[in-house]
């Protein structure tokens, strides 16, 4: 299902009520955040702001003036040794699956972090997740780190894997 006149652009504040309106579908049906509680616009705000504070890159999609997914970047850890790594991190609205939102965000965001010279990207994927898993295989990340039932959630064990892609 392709999204047709779907614009990506840099996220403004006035995006955050539909980021956690797409965020917290996520929250409080999946394992693919750990989150247990939805997140108020307002602080939907505050985590926007504080990427805009740094060089990295919040994107979004949209159409027709509604976003239909986000994709961003963070520092992987806060050593300064590790300034050149981040952690990256994509969501597609509900109803939008295998529609090309979430390629097209990645391949956006990774273009804006090689811009500003990251080289480390890693995800993490939270299982099961199947479409996140071909998602990163299909940008050439690679599996680099499988943690057994470090997340607990819906009353189960969640396992996480860890995944890198080298700029």
């Amino acid at each position: 299902m392709e999204v047709l006149d779907e614009s990506i652009r840099p996220v403004t504040l006035d995006d955050a009520e539909q980021i956690a309106e797409i965020y917290n579908y996520y929250v409080l049906t999946s394992t693919i955040t750990f989150e247990e509680e939805p997140v108020a616009p307002a602080e939907m705000t505050q985590r926007i702001s504080e990427i805009q504070a740094t060089p990295l890159p919040w994107l979004v999609a949209t159409r027709d003036h509604r976003v239909t997914g986000f994709a961003y970047a963070h520092k992987w850890k806060a050593r300064a040794a590790y300034r050149y790594s981040t952690e990256v991190t994509v969501y597609v609205r509900t109803g939008l699956g295998n529609s090309g939102t979430g390629s097209r965000l990645y391949a956006r965001l990774f273009a804006a972090l090689k811009a500003v010279g990251a080289h480390a990207v890693i995800g993490g994927v939270a299982l099961p997740n199947e479409a996140s898993l071909r998602l990163h295989q299909k940008f050439g990340f690679e599996k680099v780190a499988h943690f057994k039932e470090v997340g607990f959630k819906f009353n189960r064990w969640i396992d996480v894997t860890y995944w890198q892609l080298t700029l």
